[in-house]
């Protein structure tokens, strides 16, 4: 059983570090690419912003549907791991594309790019949808659950933080030894697709699941879909919470880069920035379990929302020359996100109990569809505000700091920090007051499903 534990842990974990690259590159460094090396301008700008925007809320509302057709997905293999391939697949084709620089310009470049991003949306929806919605049938103990989560968020963001420190100097590199900084990303983009990829192979071959529960395999009609979210109380609550969350994450983040050239005055910064956070977020994550067994997810959650305040009090207050600040600042935010984020994973797979018990039917895909959803959400909501801002502000015509009015300045420290702030304080708020399985309320929900026969007497 521990044997079978530990591949699970390991080869499920193994298979997000790839995805994590290739979400990495799109959402936050697709904007840069768009704005900084093809230079495009700010009349093509504002149609990519609004396909991008359009883009992505209707790709996060079309989870939801990926989500019932994995949970009523019945093969040989299983109901996630055809998806898994699929995703496998297609998406690495798309995200090269996107990064291919059609060498277009007009209305034919606008059109191009809607057809390739639409499509690499719904090709990462498939591996996305079918790959987190595998977690709750992996284990129903709470505490396995973190190991799995805990491990997976680690490689993930492992990949995403080799991304956001190495994209800039290997691009420029590859750009160098190339010919143009547009192959540098083309190249680099190649290289992630591969990677993704492999990794999603070791999932695919590697994983086993339990076999605990028991009527998983349970269909559900179509006119259900909407309502197993909006009937799951605990589910909504927690979709509600998250999408906040991550509006003021993805806009925070989706900043960096502008922030080190536009604010601080050197670009070079941003990768030994997002080095010091990589580290933080993977600290947290590392230490995760130990703080799990003193605290309880309330007292965590309320321990992670002091430091992430706390880090962007400093960030806004701080001189924007004093690096030593701006560091202790996001090692604030950063080791805080990692926390909740993990928990948030938690809070997902045991609405999926919750929904279990309440409505009579276990809906781990159409449930887990919340989390891509909201990600989705928050990055179409945070590239816009980034995208608008940019062009608002004056940067995506200046030079360098210099080109940009202190009210441009303002404004970006506002969008950056300010109103992601408020988005986290508002999603705590809701979190507390709303969410109500602690640790004695899932114990006597798994009770009663092993009661009904849902669920096997031993795990495994």
């Amino acid at each position: 059983m521990e044997n079978a534990s530990v591949r699970n842990r390991i080869t499920f974990s193994l298979g997000t570090i790839g995805r994590d690259m290739v979400y990495a590159i799109v959402s936050m460094f697709l904007i840069v690419y768009l704005t900084e090396v093809l230079d495009l301008p700010d009349s093509t700008m504002w149609w990519i912003t609004g396909i991008i925007f359009i883009a992505r809320i209707f790709d996060a509302l079309t989870d939801p549907l990926m989500g019932f057709i994995v949970d009523n997905t019945n093969t040989r293999w299983g109901k996630f791991k055809p998806w898994l391939t699929a995703g496998a697949v297609l998406s690495p084709v798309f995200t090269i594309l996107l990064f291919s620089g059609f060498n277009l310009q007009g209305s034919a470049f606008i059109v191009v790019f809607a057809i390739f991003y639409f499509m690499w949306g719904i090709s990462y929806t498939l591996h996305d949808i079918s790959y987190w919605s595998m977690l709750p049938v992996l284990s129903v103990n709470q505490k396995e659950r973190e190991k799995i989560g805990a491990l997976a968020r680690i490689f993930a963001n492992i990949g995403l933080f080799f991304v956001v420190v190495a994209i800039l100097p290997l691009t420029g590199l590859l750009g160098e030894k190339f010919g143009s900084p547009q192959i540098g990303f083309f190249i680099f983009s190649i290289l992630i697709s591969v990677f993704m990829a492999m990794g999603l192979c070791v999932t695919i071959f590697g994983v086993k699941e339990t076999g605990v529960i028991i009527n998983k395999k349970q269909g559900t009609p179509i006119r259900e879909l909407f309502g197993i979210i909006y009937k799951n109380d605990q589910l909504f609550i927690t979709a509600v919470s998250m999408s906040l969350f991550m509006i003021g994450y993805m806009t925070t983040t989706s900043f960096g880069v502008y922030f080190f050239k536009y604010v601080y005055g050197d670009e070079g910064m941003y990768s030994a920035f997002a080095a010091i956070l990589g580290i933080s977020q993977l600290t947290a994550l590392s230490v995760f379990p130990l703080f799990s067994k003193k605290f309880n997810r309330k007292t965590l959650y309320t321990g992670a929302i002091v430091s992430i305040v706390t880090g962007y009090i400093i960030f806004f207050t701080a001189p924007v020359t004093t690096m030593i600040f701006i560091g202790i600042a996001g090692v604030l935010i950063f080791f805080g996100q990692s926390f909740i984020q993990l928990l948030m994973l938690m809070f997902l797979a045991d609405s999926v109990d919750y929904g279990h018990w309440k409505l009579g039917k276990r809906n781990d895909s159409i449930s887990f569809s919340i989390q891509p959803l909201i990600n989705k959400m928050g990055g179409a909501v945070g590239s816009g505000i980034v995208a608008a801002v940019v062009i608002i502000s004056g940067i995506n015509t200046a030079s360098d700091a210099t080109d940009i009015a202190p009210e441009g300045i303002l404004l970006m420290k506002a969008a950056m920090l300010i109103l992601p702030m408020l988005c986290i304080i508002v999603s705590y708020i809701i979190y507390r007051m709303k969410f109500k399985i602690d640790a004695k309320f899932h114990a006597q929900i798994l009770s009663d499903l092993r009661g009904r026969g849902d669920l096997a007497k031993e795990e495994g």
